[in-house]
């Protein structure tokens, strides 16, 4: 009797460990993806739509066992890299959980709050693409060195430049709900950045430090490249229309743009080129003057 007491004390504090060890699962959104893991003998799903089913099912039931899960985003071509890097024979289960692991550490990932699978998707692949768009930058910044004139490093001073022009941007547009993006072309790369922000009738503006961080990376590269990219930022109060303001970057200072040229951007579609009819209840303003210095003179 006191072995099977002892035994049943061990599984209980089995289970209650198993509860607090954190579970990550690697998704494979797309059917393309899907159609690549395929090829391997130990990859037993030959469905896609009911491959998203049973995640969902096993996500309802580590949620219910008060598990905390994340979801990461499994990319078969960097899990084929990862394995000939690493030795692993890609055609196993545990170089594949490996793998998740390895991609949960420092990629994108989702918190699993009970969403359905068809509101995580596209909220997993937008955090990946902000992710690689960061990382992106991030190198280009750091690959241009230093100034030949001042000695400076050029992508920290682009860097800090871009933060003043952020701050100065929601100083000046007061108390709301703001909505900005920046877009910054680049060699190989449109960049495009987003950030959500609030500020209240006094304080300074809330900014989640990630995506700030990754919002001003994407306005350094204009910065530091002097590329003609462009802000956007929208603003809503309550009982108000939204305010549509825009900006353009020339030579690291934000240039107002007209209403007329905001109208336009904005009721422009990016790919056709075709109008598109502007929003009901949607002000499009000038940019206003954000009150930033000018660069410094070796700019």
């Amino acid at each position: 009797m006191a072995h099977t007491g002892n035994t049943r004390k061990t599984t209980s504090m089995r289970r209650t460990l198993r509860r607090e060890a954190p579970s990550t699962i690697g998704l494979l959104a797309d059917e393309q993806d899907f159609a690549a893991m395929r090829h391997y003998r130990t990859f037993t799903f030959d469905d896609h739509t009911v491959y998203l089913q049973q995640v969902e099912g096993l996500l309802k039931i580590l949620a219910a066992q008060g598990m905390h899960t994340t979801v990461a985003l499994f990319d078969p071509e960097e899990y084929a890299e990862y394995c000939a890097e690493s030795g692993l024979a890609p055609d196993a289960p545990a170089s594949r959980s490996r793998f998740t692991a390895e991609v949960a550490a420092a990629g994108a990932t989702v918190a699993y709050t009970g969403q359905p699978i068809d509101t995580l998707i596209p909220l997993l692949v937008s955090r990946a693409v902000r992710q690689a768009t960061w990382e992106y930058a991030t190198v280009l910044l750091a690959d241009l060195g230093e100034c030949a004139d001042c000695g400076q490093d050029i992508g920290r001073a682009a860097f800090d430049r871009a933060s003043h022009l952020l701050m100065r941007t929601l100083e000046t547009a007061g108390p709301g709900t703001h909505h900005l993006v920046c877009s910054t072309p680049t060699e190989n790369e449109q960049l495009l950045a987003v950030l959500h922000t609030e500020r209240g009738a006094t304080g300074p503006a809330r900014l989640e430090s990630g995506e700030g961080a990754e919002f001003v990376t994407v306005l350094a590269v204009g910065v530091a490249l002097e590329s003609h990219g462009g802000l956007v930022l929208r603003t809503s109060n309550p009982g108000t229309p939204d305010r549509v303001h825009g900006w353009r970057l020339t030579r690291g200072s934000l240039v107002p743009l007209t209403a007329g040229e905001v109208f336009s951007a904005y009721c422009t579609d990016a790919d056709t080129g075709d109008p598109v009819s502007p929003e009901s209840g949607v002000e499009y303003c000038a940019g206003f003057d954000i009150g930033a210095d000018e660069p410094e003179a070796h700019r």
